[in-house]
């Protein structure tokens, strides 16, 4: 089976300004257009895959699961012992090891940085860009990530906030949300020619009875 075989198809790619979305897998390799610094699969989850997300908000101990190697087999086992209830959990190690193995394909690598975890509360909740080439963001259950276009961005106001430092929003309303399901690639300002238009973008803000279930892959 092909790294993407699993990955559906359903409609025309759109692109707005510097990102583009759709419902194929064809809007993934967008990424690498100068023009584009986000692009994203829209995608509905199955049920039993989210059966096996669920399982990972509802045990006592936290998923904090980090792996670096092939996406081959070893990474199946590794994420099938590190799961909790792995006999339900199936569908969701297959989708971890799919993007893992998609996102090694798109970008040509033997290895992927991967991460899966239960997060309880917001791990950067300041908007920022990522200081990497780019990175491969899903969100499985819980408010996906936020993100804002350029033109809401004023980057004057980046990095640790100081006295006298701008907003870096221009426009409240502007800011995006991605969706649970939706598979993202936001390219950072480690991309050769991207270093001035690294995509912002901020983790949600997580209520006191909400969890959010979170994958990032990046290129080794």
């Amino acid at each position: 089976m092909s790294p993407t075989a699993a990955l559906p198809t359903f409609d025309l790619t759109a692109t707005t300004s510097h990102w583009a979305e759709g419902g194929g897998i064809e809007v993934l390799p967008r990424i690498f257009e100068d023009a584009i610094n986000l692009a994203v699969l829209r995608r509905p989850l199955p049920h039993d895959l989210l059966a096996g997300a669920l399982a990972q908000t509802r045990a006592e101990r936290p998923l904090a699961f980090s792996w670096r190697g092939a996406p081959d087999d070893g990474l199946r086992a590794a994420l099938l012992e590190s799961v909790h209830c792995p006999g339900a959990s199936g569908p969701l190690v297959e989708d971890v090891v799919t993007l893992a193995e998609a996102m090694a394909c798109l970008f040509d690598t033997d290895e992927v940085g991967v991460r899966l975890r239960r997060m309880d509360a917001p791990m950067c909740p300041r908007f920022h860009c990522d200081n990497l080439p780019v990175r491969l963001v899903t969100t499985y259950l819980g408010p996906g990530s936020e993100w804002l276009p350029e033109t809401a961005v004023n980057r004057a106001g980046l990095g640790a906030p100081t006295p006298g430092k701008p907003d870096i929003v221009r426009e409240e309303g502007a800011i995006r949300r991605l969706e649970a399901g939706d598979v993202a690639l936001l390219k950072g300002s480690g991309w050769v020619g991207n270093e001035a238009r690294g995509l912002v973008h901020r983790s949600p803000a997580v209520g006191p009875d909400q969890q959010r279930l979170l994958l990032t892959i990046d290129p080794a």
